[in-house]
């Protein structure tokens, strides 16, 4: 399913041996990849022969799911298919197998941190119950960082399409384990049937339990969703925000508070927010000053892993080397590694700069 983007240079991009150096080889760190979507086609067929699990031809063809989820409609084909592929996760080892090879993933792609959203509700059922199922992630993260070399925390994630008191579970959950793997907290689904301000009682118990708020807002709904994500929820980080870029006054204060966007590029397009690669206004938030940290959001169904969402940025956006290790530096700089962490990889990124 990974696509490889067809060299197109737009008008005024450099060419070069300089303009060409491995995006793959570029230090960076992964802000916004989703569990059961970090899973490899391949790993989703044999656990589902595995399991019995009879999966929609969209996910056992062996080619990209066709998405577009601007509709209510086409948002629950896209949801009804990550339900179907979540389903295939069903004991420890599928979990443990799962983690290890997103972090596998992620060191191909020049990944040295991973910040990986789960929503262990998701899962509880199979795995004995809230506490039992995120303690098997958190555990399975440990394992895979060790043996992979990729630093890896996780983002627990609210519903939108559930109650609020579901969201407030979770949170004093995450808290809980705020010491134990937990960095962050979110909210994903549907912007448009679930209000951020729902959700700002279980935010407030994140933040005030030191984790990152980091919903998804502006992707489906538009500049006014990410103000809610920001005036509601205290969001330091906005899952996508490209929408962001339809009001000039709201980039003016991403840049000035240094709210990174998660942008997710190829995900964008698969799911019709917009039409073509060029038409994500990556180039317009990148030049506004708003921090970006690139994402892949879902490859399992979206088709491209990290490393291509670069790759996007150079061959649709015409951003140079210099701009794309920029973006490397602000994936990190948005992070939560240790110090030391990012000091690491900010030295790679000036190092694949001078190659």
């Amino acid at each position: 399913m990974e696509q490889v983007l067809a060299p197109s240079r737009p008008s005024g991009a450099s060419a070069g041996p300089a303009s060409r150096r491995d995006v793959r080889l570029l230090p960076k760190a992964h802000l916004h990849l989703h569990f059961t979507g970090s899973m490899r086609p391949a790993t989703l067929l044999e656990l589902a022969d595995k399991h019995g699990v009879r999966l929609p031809e969209a996910l056992s063809s062996g080619e990209r799911p066709q998405l577009r989820a601007t509709d209510e409609r086409g948002w629950f084909r896209f949801q009804r298919l990550y339900d179907a592929a979540r389903s295939v996760l069903r004991d420890e080892d599928d979990i443990r197998r799962l983690v290890h090879e997103a972090a596998e993933d992620e060191r191909a792609d020049g990944s040295g941190w991973l910040e990986i959203q789960v929503d262990p509700t998701s899962y509880a059922p199979r795995l004995g119950g809230l506490i039992p199922a995120l303690e098997l992630v958190l555990d399975a993260v440990d394992e895979a960082s060790r043996a992979s070399g990729v630093g890896i925390r996780v983002l627990v994630a609210a519903n939108r399409m559930k109650h609020p008191l579901d969201a407030r579970t979770l949170a004093r959950l995450a808290v809980r384990f705020a010491d134990k793997g937990v960095v962050g907290f979110g909210l994903s689904n549907d912007e448009r049937r679930g209000l951020a301000r729902d959700f700002d009682r279980a935010f407030r118990i994140a933040t005030e339990g030191g984790l990152l708020a980091a919903p998804h807002g502006g992707e489906l709904a538009g500049p006014e969703s990410v103000r809610s994500c920001l005036d509601d929820l205290g969001a330091r980080r906005i899952g996508h925000g490209v929408r962001a870029a339809e009001s000039p006054a709201l980039m003016r204060r991403l840049a000035e508070e240094q709210i990174t966007c998660e942008v997710c590029p190829a995900s964008n397009v698969a799911l019709g927010v917009y039409e073509r690669p060029e038409d994500v206004p990556l180039r317009r938030l990148f030049e506004a000053g708003v921090p970006i940290a690139l994402g892949a959001d879902d490859p399992l169904l979206f088709g491209s892993r990290l490393a291509a969402q670069y790759a996007l940025a150079r061959e649709r956006h015409g951003f140079t080397d210099e701009e794309l290790a920029e973006l490397a530096r602000q994936s990190v700089r948005a992070s939560h590694a240790p110090e030391d962490v990012q000091t690491r990889l900010l030295s790679g990124v000036d190092a694949w700069l001078k190659g």
